[in-house]
């Protein structure tokens, strides 16, 4: 499983034209399964999104997470990050989950979000997105287990 997040400003996510999820501050998280992740990485890795600092405090130092700022997040599927890239020019799928477990993986994840934090903004998977962001800082992490 692996996370790509980056603290925004702004976030929005359009699938034919059609506005489906948008935030202001926060965390837009592009999120990607491998074929032996599990409930358990899941689990692991949304206490880490939540916990792990990205916002800046008063100071101006970045030291506040999700769950201290209550910040909105926006989650989006996104399989490229689970291709292999090491050898020639074309990516390889095969390490990437296939799409029924990766949508149920992605639903795993929002419930969890949910539960441990507040629902997140989500957008669709297997759907062609247009993202549109601001991201803040620039801060950017990855997260990978």
């Amino acid at each position: 499983m692996k996370l790509l997040v980056q603290r925004v400003s702004r976030a929005s996510v359009e699938i034919e034209g059609d506005l489906v999820a948008s935030i202001d501050t926060g965390a837009l998280v592009f999120v990607g399964f491998d074929k032996e992740d599990n409930f358990q990485k899941l689990d692991s890795l949304s206490d880490k999104l939540l916990n792990y600092k990205i916002f800046n405090d008063s100071d101006g130092r970045v030291t506040l997470s999700l769950k201290e700022t209550n910040n909105d997040i926006l989650v989006v599927p996104q399989v490229t990050l689970s291709v292999g890239t090491k050898k020639g020019t074309k990516p390889s799928f095969s390490q990437a989950a296939d799409p029924k477990k990766g949508i149920k993986m992605f639903d795993s994840f929002e419930q969890l979000l949910e539960v441990k934090f507040k629902k997140p903004y989500l957008g669709k998977f297997g759907a062609k997105m247009s993202i549109s962001l601001v991201n803040e800082g620039p801060i950017t992490f990855w997260f990978e287990l």
